[in-house]
Parts: C-alpha cells; sequence; structure tokens
C-alpha cells in the first residue's frame, strides 16, 4: 500500500522540525495538501483520535508511540498504526531546512509491509541455575537467588564465605572444564579437585576442629598450601569417607538452564556470549544486574532463526578435502561448526548478526531478518523518492538497532544531527551488510553508503565489513566510478566523519531491478547494471586474493585430465564434455573457493581472482583439452592420453605389473576382463608358497 492510499499525520514537534507541506505532498503525491500539527500528542492529540477511524495511519513521530498505541487502543481501534521519525533522522539538523527530500524519504518507506516472518528458534527454562565461582561470592549469590531460582553452586576455589546451615540446593567444588549449550540446555563439566567432597560432607565440623593448621574453614575444603599433611582430618570424618586426598575422581556432568560465572577468567571467552550465560566479572554492581536478568530467564521463548543454510551449493568440503571456511571463521558466537563436507549452524546460539551470510561467497548461508529483498525494496523506496523529491548526493547510513540508533538520535539531540543527504537505514546487525546490499544501495542512486561500527561489533565483522567495501570500491574504481565512497565509520566518531566534504560522484541511471534471495543473482543484475553505465568501462578487473570471482589457471603439462577438480566443484562452475577430454569452466559461477586446487592430485590447479565482466563470463571456457586414449585391444576410446601414460609411468617398473598385467593397463574396462579369462599361464599369488 503506498503512502498516497494512507492516513498522514505530521507534527513539528513544537516548530522545532522545518516542514513545507506543499513540498511533501507533491513529493509523496498525496492528491491534497497536508495538514502540519504542532502537538500532536498533546493539545492536538484529538486530531490523531479523529484518524483512527481510517485502516492505516502514518505517524511522524516516534517518541510519543507508546501513547498513541495506547489512545488507539482506548479507542478500540483497528487501525493499523505505522510511525516514522523524522526528528532526529532529518528535522533536527544543521541542515534541517534541506531535510525535505529526505523526510519524503523516511514517510514513504514507512507505508512499505512489513517484512516476511522468519521461522522461529524455540528455548525452555525452567529456572535451575548453576553458579560458578570462588566461594565468598558463589554462595552469597546462591543465598540470594535460592527463592525464585533453583540454584545450584560450584566453587571453584575457597576464599571466604560460609555454607548454608541447611542443605537447601547442592554445592560441589572443582575445577571447571567445559560449558556449553543455551539457555535451557547447558553442560558442565568438572573434576573434583580438593580432599573433602562436599556431597558426601555432613558439615559436622569434625575436620574444622581437628586440623591443627586451621586450613579448613566453613566453606569446608582444606587449604592445601597451609596443610601439613598430619591427616587429622581424615581421622575426625571417620566412616563419612568425605576427605580422600588420594582421591582420583573422574569428571562430572550435570545440565542447567542457566548459568551465572563469577570466575575471574570465564569457561567462555569468545565475544557472543550464548544466552542463559553471564559473566559479570568482580564488579558488584554488574553481578547484580546479571542476577537480575537471570530471573527473569524462566518460562518459554523464542527469537527469530536468522540465517538458511543450503548445503548443496556450500563451498566448506568435499571427500574430507577442505575449501572454504570464512563462516567459521567469522561467527563470534561458535554458532557454525564443521560438519562432515559442510558447515551445521546452531540456531540456539546464533545472535543473528549475518556475518556469516555476508562472508559466504556462493550464498549458501542466506540472512534472512529481514531478508536481502527486503532491505532492497527499503532501499530502493528510500532513495527513489529522496530522488524524486530533489535530493542529490545521497548516503546511507547503517546502523544497528541498539547501540546504532543510540549514537544516532544522539546526533540529532546534542549535536549537528545528520546532514540533508544522509539517510538512516536501521538493520539488526550491521555485520549483515555485504557486498550485494552495499553495491545494491550504489544502483539504486546512493552516492556513498556508510556502516556505524560500534563497541558492540566484534573484530571479526569489522574486518568482514571492511573486506566486503574494499571488494566493491575496486570493482566501482576499476569501472571508473569517481566519488563513490564506502566506509566503516566508529560511533565515537560519527559527527565528524558523517558531516566530512565528499568529492561529487559519477552519477548514472537508477536501477529498476530488485535484489534477489539468491546472493549471486543480486550481484549479477548489480555487476551488469555497473558494467553498462560504467564511466570507463573495462571487461575486466583484477581482484586481490580471496575475491570471490576469477577463474582458474591450469598447468597443462601437469593436468592429467582425471577431473576430480569437477567432482569437487560445488557451484557447476567446472564441467566436463560429452565428445572429448576437455575441462571448461563458467567463469561466473566460480566463488574462488580452493576446492579444486586442494583436489587436484597433480597440483596442476591455481586460483586467479579477478571479475569478467564480458558475456564470455557465463559461457563454458576450454582450460584443458587432450586426445582420447584409445584401447590396445579393442581401440575404444576410454581415459586420457596424459593420464594413462602418467599412470605408466609411475607404475609401470612395478614386478607386479610385468608381462601382461603392463598391457592390460593400456586396455578399457572390458577388454580387461577378457585378457585376464584368456591368459591361463600368468603368474599368481599361488606361484609363491613359501611367501606371505
Amino acid at each position: 500500500m503506498a503512502l498516497q492510499d494512507r492516513t498522514l499525520k505530521l507534527c513539528s514537534c513544537n516548530g522545532t522540525i522545518p516542514l513545507d507541506a506543499k513540498r511533501l505532498a507533491d513529493a509523496l503525491k498525496t492528491g491534497g495538501p497536508l495538514k502540519v500539527h504542532t502537538a500532536l500528542c498533546r493539545k492536538e492529540a484529538g486530531a490523531f483520535q479523529t484518524a483512527l477511524s481510517d485502516p492505516d495511519v502514518v505517524v511522524a513521530c516516534t517518541q510519543e508511540a507508546t501513547l498513541f498505541a495506547e489512545l488507539a487502543e482506548a479507542a478500540d481501534s483497528r487501525a493499523r498504526l505505522t510511525f516514522a521519525n523524522i526528528r532526529e533522522l532529518a528535522g533536527w539538523s544543521a541542515e534541517g531546512k534541506d531535510a525535505t527530500p529526505k523526510i519524503a524519504a523516511v514517510l514513504a518507506a514507512a507505508a512499505l509491509p512489513e517484512p516476511e516472518p522468519v521461522p522461529a528458534v524455540q528455548y525452555r527454562s525452567a529456572g535451575h541455575l548453576l553458579v560458578i565461582g570462588p566461594s565468598e561470592a558463589a554462595l552469597d549469590w546462591a543465598e540470594r537467588l535460592s527463592g525464585s531460582l533453583e540454584v545450584s553452586v560450584l566453587l571453584t576455589s575457597a576464599n571466604r564465605g560460609e555454607l548454608a546451615a541447611t542443605r537447601d540446593y547442592p554445592v560441589w567444588s572443582g575445577r571447571l572444564l567445559r560449558v556449553s549449550g543455551w539457555l535451557g540446555a547447558f553442560e558442565v563439566e568438572w573434576q573434583q579437585e580438593n580432599p573433602i567432597d562436599l556431597e558426601l560432607c555432613t558439615r559436622c565440623n569434625a575436620c574444622v576442629r581437628a586440623c591443627p593448621e586451621q586450613a579448613i574453614d566453613f566453606t569446608y575444603q582444606i587449604d592445601l598450601a597451609r596443610c601439613k599433611a598430619h591427616r587429622a582430618c581424615v581421622k575426625a570424618c571417620g566412616a563419612i569417607g568425605a576427605i580422600d586426598f588420594s582421591r582420583k575422581a573422574a569428571p562430572r556432568a550435570e545440565r542447567f538452564d542457566l548459568v551465572l560465572d563469577l570466575q575471574r577468567e570465564p569457561a567462555i571467552r569468545r565475544h557472543g556470549l550464548p544466552q542463559g550465560y553471564l559473566a559479570p566479572g568482580a564488579d558488584p554492581l554488574e553481578q547484580a544486574l546479571a542476577a537480575q536478568r537471570l530471573a527473569a530467564l524462566v518460562g518459554e521463548f523464542e527469537k527469530p532463526s536468522f540465517v538458511q543454510y543450503r548445503e548443496r551449493i556450500c563451498a566448506h568440503s568435499r571427500s574430507g578435502v577442505s575449501g572454504c571456511n570464512r563462516c567459521l571463521e567469522v561467527c563470534s558466537t561458535e554458532a557454525i561448526a564443521a560438519d562432515g563436507d559442510y558447515v551445521k549452524v546452531e540456531s540456539h546460539l546464533c545472535t543473528g548478526c549475518g556475518g556469516c551470510a555476508t562472508v559466504c561467497p556462493s550464498g549458501a548461508l542466506t540472512y534472512r531478518y529481514p531478508a536481502v529483498p527486503e532491505i532492497g525494496a527499503r532501499l530502493k523506496t528510500l532513495l527513489s523518492s529522496y530522488r524524486e523529491a530533489g535530493g542529490g548526493e545521497a548516503c546511507i547510513l547503517f546502523h544497528d538497532a541498539e547501540q546504532g540508533r543510540a549514537a544516532v538520535l544522539a546526533l540529532g539531540r546534542r549535536g549537528k544531527g545528520l546532514p540533508a543527504r544522509v539517510i538512516a537505514v536501521e538493520c539488526h546487525h550491521v555485520a549483515s551488510v555485504g557486498i550485494d546490499i552495499l553495491l545494491g544501495a550504489v544502483c539504486y542512486g546512493a552516492n556513498s553508503v556508510a556502516v556505524l561500527v560500534t563497541g558492540d561489533v566484534a573484530p571479526e565483522y569489522a574486518q568482514a565489513l571492511s573486506g566486503q567495501m574494499r571488494l566493491a570500491s575496486a570493482i566501482l574504481t576499476g569501472l571508473g566510478y569517481a566519488g563513490v565512497a564506502l566506509e566503516l565509520i566508529e560511533a565515537e566518531q560519527l559527527e565528524r566523519s558523517i558531516w566530512k566534504p565528499r568529492p561529487a560522484a559519477t552519477a548514472m541511471p537508477p536501477a529498476v531491478f530488485n535484489l534477489a534471495p539468491e546472493k549471486r543473482g543480486s550481484l549479477d543484475f548489480e555487476l551488469d547494471h555497473l558494467s553498462r553505465h560504467a564511466p570507463a568501462p573495462k571487461d575486466l578487473i583484477e581482484l586481490a586474493r580471496g575475491a570471490p570471482f576469477g577463474t582458474l589457471a591450469v598447468d597443462k603439462a601437469k593436468c592429467t585430465l582425471c577431473k576430480a577438480c569437477i567432482g569437487a566443484c560445488p557451484e557447476s562452475a567446472l564441467l566436463d564434455s560429452p565428445d572429448a577430454p576437455r575441462l571448461r569452466i563458467v567463469e561466473r559461477n566460480c566463488v574462488q573457493c580452493g576446492l579444486c586446487a586442494n583436489t587436484c592430485p597433480e597440483d596442476a590447479i591455481r586460483l586467479v581472482p579477478r571479475l569478467l565482466l564480458t558475456a564470455q563470463s557465463r559461457e563454458a571456457v576450454t582450460l584443458n583439452e587432450a586426445e582420447p586414449y584409445h584401447c590396445v585391444r579393442c581401440g575404444k576410446p576410454f581415459g586420457t592420453q596424459p593420464m594413462v601414460e602418467a599412470m605408466l609411468g609411475k607404475i609401470g617398473g612395478h614386478a607386479m605389473f610385468a608381462g601382461p598385467a603392463l598391457r592390460r593397463l593400456q586396455m578399457c574396462g572390458d577388454c580387461r576382463v577378457v585378457d585376464m579369462m584368456d591368459t591361463k599361464n600368468e603368474p599368481s599369488i599361488f606361484d609363491y608358497p613359501g611367501r606371505q
């Protein structure tokens, strides 16, 4: 539904947003004048309530979204409400008076349909919490949380503290070995190391009274640095048997729903921690905040399944030969693991950064929160509306929905705001902004694209984004698009970077295509568009190592045309030929994963990263060919001349292939069987009875 088919409520926020009602009406094609309110959330709230009889209402305010929703609920309205921020993102700016084209773009994008829902990942937590850490902190928080959660404790060291007078929850001690899993499904493994086993200990205090060095306190753990091996505690413990200095305990394991890790060095140290695992460190305030969060994680929860995986085109591995590992290397949550020739995505660990889909060269991993076609539709609407309203030199600024959004809003509230040419686009995580989205924005009319990186972004993701931008910039520069800037902006430098003067970029007609669900499909459209309108057209652009485009260089002196590379290629880039021994490549399909080169037994293949922009990239081009080898018995072609000659050269001198057996290697499969049946006097193992 277009904006002209909806009711639009505009507010200048007490006159602080310079709104040109006539220009906006013309730009948005509303077919009539627009009413601009000054206090829609206060004295003019009645105008909003009147509009609730309409089926779709767009309100140009996000600050008071809660209030407007409450008014709609009180009126028992069924109107579909949509909110758009034209204040911090446009009007509140040093260039607010020139922001009409951007305001029109923001309002037009607000009329877009909501993204399609994605499958959900389920969690179930009964509140079984394990507190891990030194005795003083662990026991203190166990007592505090035992009233609301089902608590267990693992003491990793005994400093101070005291076990409770009543055994209300399990307490273990030992060295933590492993924590794995996620909310509702954590597996914790540890090994008992202290001579006192707290599961057997009755807390009778006999050992405390018996120890001459006072090496046992009321955590009922022995301070081995103070213990002088009198073993009086063992005698005092007696038949209970809780104290054993020679114990060789096997590792223990239990399952928990939640984990509070109070160790100085947490068990899980990666950037993206699993939900339900909190490691606040020694700061009491952080510990209190963590405890508060844990208390709320009881019940059933769900989150989106952020990525989709298609193993058919995955270039990770084939027949045990490694190829592409980019998704495994970039994932900061360890949600992706090798699984034979493919990878496995554990959706419970995935936090939805989209970095895996960004670096995936084939598109086997696809981000869907939202999907690329929906992001493309938003970009297309924003940029076309901005352009039609008279805007120029557009810059797209991608930011995330948390710290990135806060930085952008703060700039509008306390700083110069965003320049009139800068259009902010929010996404769940900026790591999902790959080359297909970057080039898509340029094709739709953006003169520059920036990605806002905050302190929450893992180093792996920033590095991946930089790589995507270098690749996109190499393509744009190679085609002569001067002035098109792609850059990462740190949140601390947002105002300085975003207001920096930019050289005018080369203009091109905006694209009309939509981004495809398949990554390579989108790139095909984008590269064709960029090439067709290039200021300096080129047939070939040299790219850096690691680029997902290119061809292969085959050493014809080494290659025997065994075709193992064809079987290893997951992208159908390498092809056989039905009429002759021939190795061919469709360059547009090649993702430079390296599986062919790693599989080649002759080490005859070398990757050549480049971007071929002619029609030849879609055609099968011959890399190597050879004469077929003809059977010496029947003359039928089988294999290739280089392959058979290489085989004869390697094994022809072996004693097993002396005489008729060597000639048999030069026969086709049918003739070998016939020859074996016809040859009666061929030596066999039975001719050598004394040998084994």
